[in-house]
């Protein structure tokens, strides 16, 4: 009897697991940008590789969900990075450098440390060595199914701010454009978008990045 009752209850368990298939524990949208095309043809890519795209800012808008225990519900977090050579695809040119990490000014302390380490650990080796965490304001708007993709507005106090737009016809140069590489982490439903403004005016990299007018901006949503 016992060994039929273990057995049942077994049984009981599975189907419950079943019936209640496993979700994220963290989700929301997500934005990149590079000082480099990411939307180019190989002329463009070449020409740039080894030169410039060093330059990196990642955002991360928490939707819903928990990271080691603590909810990040509604919250950002930004990592500006700056790596050892051109940001290309990291699958097979994998980078690593030093990072700003900005979090959002509505975390507790508690959620400060998780936001850290959620994007150290969405990041990976491109957070080599933090070199500060900042803490700000956040305005983050991220719209990956505005239009074609890629509506974004991200202002993270005065450290960073981002504009971004869907590619139009006229953001075709040579006619022989793709998407060359791909996002920097792991997203879903990546689209690439043009970039009005991407800034960042902080102190703690030894340098300050602005640019504008590229086809660097990737605009996605992420699970975890």
């Amino acid at each position: 009897m016992k060994v039929k009752s273990t057995i049942a209850m077994m049984m009981l368990a599975a189907s419950a697991l079943a019936g209640n298939p496993s979700t994220p524990a963290i989700s929301g949208d997500y934005l990149e940008v590079r000082s480099c095309d990411i939307y180019t043809g190989p002329c463009f890519a070449n020409s740039e590789m080894g030169l410039t795209g060093k330059e990196g800012i990642l955002v991360w808008a928490i939707r819903e969900g928990s990271w080691n225990g603590t909810s990040l519900k509604g919250l950002s977090v930004v990592a500006v990075v700056c790596v050892d050579g051109t940001l290309g695809d990291q699958r097979y040119q994998p980078r690593s450098g030093k990072a700003v990490i900005v979090v959002d000014a509505n975390a507790d302390a508690a959620q400060r440390e998780a936001l850290q380490d959620f994007a150290r650990t969405m990041a990976g080796s491109l957070i080599k060595e933090v070199a500060a965490v900042k803490t700000a304001n956040m305005d983050v708007t991220l719209k990956p199914a505005c239009g074609a993709g890629g509506c974004a507005s991200v202002k993270a106090g005065n450290l960073v701010q981002i504009t971004s737009r869907c590619m139009g016809d006229k953001d075709h140069f040579c006619g022989n454009e793709e998407v060359y590489y791909p996002p920097l982490t792991t997203v879903t439903k990546a689209m690439p978008a043009f970039t009005e403004l991407a800034s960042y005016q902080g102190n703690s990299l030894n340098l300050t990045w602005e640019s504008r007018g590229q086809r660097s901006t990737f605009v996605g949503s992420f699970t975890r």
